[in-house]
């Protein structure tokens, strides 16, 4: 159904790159999957992600072109993947994906500052909007609300790793953590894209909250998938052995007895976690209805996201649904 989508925006990404050359810019490129360590081009194309997914169906939804919001998907692209760079130098991850990570072959230096170029080359991009003949102060509004997500993401991201070193997470806490951490450029995303339409601001404010909330349901569910997902056995080294605090642990934590509770903690307060740890953990989870129990709160915030809108075609809405079915399975 989005197929479209990845396509053009796989376009729109190639032009915001096509007059940069250099070092970093074939660094960059290594990241999308467009060349390999030397620079030399690769056949293949870069995924599409949820966020620029979202700016495009929003502005579709409304009766736009979902082409007038291009730039707002490559702008919220480009600074997912600035977080996923910093992220796999926070999280010590050597292989993220189908290649090594940026950081394990050029360095951590190398990696921040690469993360810093994608980030400041989404910023510009926003602005791309002028060209698809977006009035002046809505270019703007969407650059401010970039800005606003990209902080909020790193107060987000501040807490997530705070949390590392706690045992114990409310439930309120970890939402509003995701909020700020994932919820927030899916606000954007969903926000930029209904201005691309030339949605009233009203009208984008509620997509902001829509985004808000399928965003939170993307975290949850990518959570689930470090758990349960193709791994098969609860094993993904760059999370659950760093001790990330996702809301299946969290909802054990807050239900479960005493006794499971002490099991659970006695696993978690160890210095390093061994394999075996996280097949244990793992059954201590589905003994407590975790993952059934996430999986609920991930499609109430989808059902929350959905009943925020007014005014949004049946065909607008069908496409919105089927995103949010996305989100709730943790579409990348």
């Amino acid at each position: 159904m989005f197929q479209p989508y990845g396509q053009a925006l796989e376009e729109e990404l190639r032009t915001v790159f096509e007059s940069r050359e250099g070092f970093l810019y074939d660094v960059l490129r290594y990241h999308l999957g467009w060349v390999d360590q030397q620079g030399q081009p690769q056949s293949g194309s870069s995924p599409l992600n949820f966020q620029p997914a979202l700016a495009m169906a929003s502005c579709e939804a409304l009766g736009g072109d979902y082409r007038n919001a291009l730039p707002v998907a490559a702008s919220v692209d480009l600074i997912y993947n600035f977080t996923l760079v910093h992220g796999d130098v926070q999280a010590g991850r050597t292989d993220p994906g189908d290649r090594p990570s940026i950081w394990w072959v050029w360095g951590p230096a190398q990696a921040i500052n690469a993360g810093d170029g994608l980030h400041a080359l989404g910023r510009t991009t926003m602005m791309r909007l002028a060209q698809k003949e977006v009035p002046a102060d809505r270019v703007l509004r969407a650059v401010r609300s970039l800005d606003q997500a990209c902080l909020s993401l790193c107060e987000g991201q501040y807490m997530d790793l705070q949390f590392q070193d706690q045992m114990l997470v409310s439930t309120a806490d970890y939402l509003d953590m995701i909020g700020r951490k994932a919820g927030a450029l899916a606000s954007c995303a969903a926000e930029s894209g209904a201005m691309a339409a030339g949605a009233a601001e009203e009208v984008s404010g509620n997509f902001a909250q829509m985004g808000r909330s399928m965003g939170m349901a993307w975290q949850i569910a990518r959570d689930i998938d470090d758990l349960w997902g193709e791994h098969g056995d609860g094993i993904t080294p760059s999370n659950v052995l760093n001790k990330k605090k996702s809301l299946p642990l969290i909802h054990t934590l807050e239900t479960a007895k005493v006794s499971v509770k002490r099991e659970l903690g006695a696993i978690y307060m160890k210095r390093v976690l061994e394999d075996s740890d996280i097949a244990k953990m793992i059954e201590i989870l589905d003994s407590a209805g975790a993952r059934q129990a996430s999986q609920a709160k991930a499609q109430e915030l989808v059902d929350q996201a959905l009943s925020a809108l007014e005014g949004v075609s049946q065909e607008g809405m069908d496409a919105l649904a089927a995103l949010g079915r996305w989100a709730a399975e943790g579409g990348r």
